[in-house]
Order: C-alpha cells, then sequence, then structure tokens
C-alpha cells in the first residue's frame, strides 16, 4: 500500500477519544497543519545518526521523563529540576562506563495515555476515561471528562514553550560541566547517593582542570559547555500527529515534526493498525513498546514494516515485561531479531510491567522490582551476545513518593504524603539518581564480560 500522511486514516486506530464535534476537531487539525513544526528534520537525522551508534554498541539511550505532562504543573521549575536530573544520570553514566549518552526526554509533548477501558466509574456514575490533558480534564464531571479538540493547540503552545526552555538549558550553559555541582537538588542533599554524586563531580572537576592545564575547557570546546537534549512522546493521536507532519526541503522526505522520536505503545502495535500506518512513513528515529503478549513472529513482521531497510537507529525495541516474566518473554524476542539479522536499539522499560496497588489504594512501582527487570534485561542480553542499549523510564525533579523503596526507604505508609502523578508513579530524584549508579555498574559488566 502506498503510504501518504493520511493514508492510517483507512485502518482502524485503537485508544482513540470519541469528539463529539467532528467539525470542531477538523478544523483544530488544519490550525495546526498550518502551525510551524515543533521540531525540525535535521534534529530528528541527528538523532537517528546517535541511536546508530547505540545499535552498534558505542552509546547508551536514556530516555526518561514525566508519565503525562500535564496543564496545571506547567512550570519553569519542574522542566528546569526534570532536566537536571536527566544531566545528573547521563554524567554518572558517562563518567563511570565511559559511554556516550544519548538524552531523550519524555516531555514536551507526551500528554496523551491509553487506558484499560474506554469509562471510569464513580459513586454509581459513568464518564469516559481520563486520557491525558491533550484531550480531556481529570476532574471527575461530564464537562472535564467530555473530549476537547481546543486542548490540541493547548498541547502545542505547551509544547512549543517546553521546547525554548530545553533548548536553553541544553545550549545556554546549564549543561556546562564547570555546573556539575549545581545539577544537585535541594531535597537529595545529604543522602547516600548525593555523596557519591558529589565524590563523582569533585573527581570531573580534577579531570577538568587536568584538561585546563593542557590548554583544553569549556570555554573552548563546546561539548563540555552544551549537550544534545532531544524529545519523545507516544504517538497515540494520529490526527494530532498528520497534522504536524511535514515534507523536508532538503530531502523530500516525511518528518513527524510534534517530537524528534515518536513510539508505538504496547495497545497500538497491530501490524493493520492506523499506528503503525502511520509511523512505518515517517523518517524520524521510532520506538516500539514490546509486552508480554507480542509474539516472536509478530515482532518480526513489525520490524519488517517499521524498518524495511534495516537502518541501525530507526527503531528501537522497548521491552516491557516485568521483573515476574523478562526472563520468560524476552529471550525468545531476541532470538528472532537474532535470526533475521535486524539491527535495532534494545531498550527496557521496567516501569509498567512493575506496577501494583498498595493496601492503602495508591498505584505504585516498587523500586526493588524497576531494578530486578533491569538487571534481567542486562543479564539475558549477556547471555545472547546482544548489546542492552537504553533504558526508558517515568521520573520527574520533584520530591515526590509514588515508587516505593529505594535509598529513600519510601513505603507504602509515605505514597500519600507527596503523590502528585496524573497516571502513573515516577522516581523522585533520588531515586532516579540510584538507579542510574546501578545503571553504570552494570554498563561495566556488559562492556568487559564476553558473551557465553
Amino acid at each position: 500500500m502506498t503510504w501518504t500522511p493520511d493514508s492510517w486514516r483507512t485502518k482502524t486506530a485503537l485508544q482513540q477519544p470519541n469528539y463529539p464535534d467532528l467539525d470542531a476537531l477538523a478544523g483544530v487539525e488544519k490550525e495546526l497543519a498550518s502551525s510551524p513544526p515543533l521540531v525540525f528534520a535535521g534534529e530528528a537525522r541527528s538523532l537517528r545518526s546517535q541511536l546508530r551508534q547505540v545499535a552498534r554498541g558505542e552509546a547508551f539511550l536514556l530516555q526518561g521523563g514525566d508519565c503525562a505532562e500535564s496543564f496545571a504543573e506547567f512550570h519553569v521549575d519542574l522542566i528546569r529540576d526534570t532536566f537536571k536530573v536527566m544531566l545528573q544520570m547521563s554524567v554518572v553514566l558517562t563518567y563511570g562506563a565511559s559511554l556516550p549518552v544519548v538524552k531523550v526526554g519524555r516531555m514536551a509533548g507526551q500528554f496523551a495515555k491509553p487506558r484499560s477501558s474506554d469509562f471510569e466509574t464513580q459513586g454509581g456514575q459513568e464518564l469516559p476515561s481520563y486520557r491525558g490533558d491533550i484531550v480531556n480534564g481529570i476532574a471527575f464531571d461530564a464537562d472535564s471528562r467530555t473530549p476537547d479538540p481546543s486542548r490540541l493547540m493547548r498541547a502545542y503552545h505547551q509544547s512549543a514553550l517546553t521546547l525554548n526552555l530545553l533548548r536553553a538549558f541544553a545550549q545556554g550553559g546549564m549543561a556546562n560541566l564547570d555546573e556539575v555541582h549545581r545539577w544537585n537538588l535541594e531535597f537529595i542533599k545529604d543522602t547516600d547517593q548525593s555523596e557519591r554524586y558529589e565524590k563523582l563531580a569533585s573527581d570531573l572537576d580534577e579531570t577538568l582542570a587536568f584538561m585546563r592545564a593542557i590548554g583544553l575547557s569549556p570555554d573552548t570546546i563546546h561539548q563540555l559547555r552544551e549537550t544534545d537534549f532531544y524529545t519523545s512522546h507516544e504517538a497515540l493521536l494520529p490526527g494530532f500527529e498528520q497534522a504536524l507532519t511535514r515534507i523536508d526541503s532538503m530531502t523530500g522526505d516525511h518528518y513527524a515534526c510534534s517530537a524528534h522520536m515518536l513510539w508505538i505503545g504496547d495497545r497500538t502495535r497491530q501490524i493493520d493498525g492506523a499506528h503503525v500506518e502511520l509511523l512505518r512513513g515517517v523518517e524520524n528515529p521510532i520506538g516500539l513498546k514490546c509486552g508480554p503478549s507480542l509474539t516472536p513472529d509478530e515482532l518480526v513482521r513489525l520490524v519488517e514494516v517499521l524498518d524495511p531497510d534495516n537502518d541501525p537507529g530507526r527503531l528501537t525495541l522497548i521491552t516491557r515485561h516485568g521483573a515476574d516474566n523478562v526472563a520468560e518473554y524476552l529471550p525468545p524476542l531476541i532470538k528472532a531479531v537474532q535470526r533475521e539479522g535486524f539491527e535495532v536499539v534494545w531498550s527496557c522499560d521496567p516501569m509498567h510491567g512493575n506496577t501494583v496497588v498498595s493496601a492503602n489504594g495508591f498505584k505504585t512501582r516498587p523500586f526493588e522490582l524497576i531494578v530486578s527487570e533491569t538487571e534481567q534485561f542486562f543479564d539475558i542480553h549477556r547471555s545472547f551476545g546482544t548489546y542492552p542499549g537504553g533504558i526508558h523510564f517515568e521520573m520527574t525533579g520533584q520530591n515526590v513518593t509514588e515508587c516505593t523503596g529505594g535509598a529513600m526507604q519510601i513505603e507504602e505508609a509515605n505514597l500519600a504524603d507527596r503523590y502528585h502523578t496524573h497516571c502513573d508513579p515516577r522516581l523522585n530524584a533520588s531515586q532516579a539518581l540510584e538507579f542510574a549508579f546501578i545503571l553504570a555498574d552494570q554498563l561495566k559488566a556488559s562492556r568487559v564480560t564476553p558473551a557465553r
């Protein structure tokens, strides 16, 4: 079938809102189509080039950010602090494992969320499920829960503002390695993880002092004062993505210009579905969530459709099985990819398969299960001689209590203290930093341990 930006409309699109006013939706999509792109084709090509290094075992993908961005919590401090945590994790991985780190945020567009049910019932009243601020409101009333096309434009504008901030942070001095001590957030100071990070930062200071002595400094080398930071989100709303798809004037190729990287969720990866049809035709790097229901044969067919040229860096397989299931489900997928000779990025999402409900009714994710799935992911890839190239996780720079465990010893009784997420529980900055040190140790082992 010949691909066009709207050929997805001939397919079934799951997980879509039921908009009551389709004319209003068409009007907003038309306005989006005439609006400036949020990102540019050259930026997406740059990310794809860096992911090519990851596919070949020469770099590591760090993809993290909010579960679902919201309109109410849009604030420069929140964006800044999440960016700082990503920088901290990156320097831990780069310095600890001697690998370049490709930084991709779940930011500037991660508004839509798939739901297990189209409706939610409270107190005997049934209303449409909350699908993210880009679709409807979280308040449980008829007005809030009615899908509103005008929210698409608000999400677009908030994404543009977020991107402006991220570009300023990445290129305007905050990423300068001379600032490495200032990346530490106040609420995690005086913790074990902070002390470990400060020691690494002091070692880095000594390295920078030596480099200055031989004439190399952040003033003269832009890589020491700037960083590349890319954005990504789940391409859940194909109409929104189509409206922001553009033809690159340099190559004539189509690019989805809502984010540098888009991924297809585990609920919308049907090979004959609208989401696969939409993303197979754009030249961005794309991701594919791979859950327990995905069979090896289905994965092979999806890779053939989404990456027909077998181009390293094009496709990232994001596995999400859960700590109790990864040993059963991941090896057959690796075997199938190896058998076919596909060159993909393998990334681990240790969050979505490890969600539980606490005794006091909060949805949470135990830190030990997140670590367990991650460590098994690395071990399994080492056993096959394949490269565990990335991590895909949900986190925030806020001092939240949403995931139990970690060095801060958050218990179920603490969840109510600062449980702020609109959807799924996120690691806080301390847990994310602790996770980075665990990842660095795993990467070291992956680089020095020969395949069995």
